[in-house]
């Protein structure tokens, strides 16, 4: 018998739960306002439809970093993130994990140019917080890049 220390590997934080099969949601959807959800759910239903699980909050850009800074440990692998006028969220998403934030630019009764406001937020982003970018109150497209995503 062998007096010596056994090493056993240990897998890395964030990947070790990569290959655990569990119930949990694969697609984060994300929004600052109530408001949005109509709009929003156009990316529930494409997902639910292609059987990929989610989850739909309504929160505040800033005041809730830890909902993307724990998404991976949730089992979440992109999230969708839609945001009109200055469109902040999936920009601060973005800056607070590194999977994949798909941003959707929502117009709303005071954007300017049918949410080109939006847009222009979202697609502008800094060096080192990408963001994707769907068409304006597209939501469907966001969700058929996450299904991409997803099966990459």
């Amino acid at each position: 018998m062998s007096l010596e220390p056994q090493i056993v590997p240990v897998a890395e934080p964030a990947t070790a739960f990569d290959e655990l099969d569990v119930d949990a949601p694969r697609v984060g959807i994300v929004m600052g306002s109530k408001s949005d959800l109509p709009t929003m759910q156009a990316a529930e239903k494409e997902l639910n439809d292609r059987g990929i699980r989610c989850e739909v909050r309504v929160m505040s850009a800033h005041r809730e970093p830890d909902y993307a800074r724990n998404a991976r440990m949730r089992g979440i692998r992109v999230i969708i993130a839609g945001a009109g006028l200055s469109a902040a969220l999936p920009g601060v998403v973005a800056a607070h994990t590194e999977l994949p934030v798909i941003g959707v630019p929502l117009t709303s009764r005071t954007s300017i140019g049918g949410g080109l406001d939006a847009l222009l937020s979202i697609v502008q982003m800094p060096p080192g917080v990408p963001v994707a970018c769907v068409g304006v109150d597209n939501a469907r497209n966001a969700a058929v890049l996450a299904a991409r995503i997803l099966s990459a």
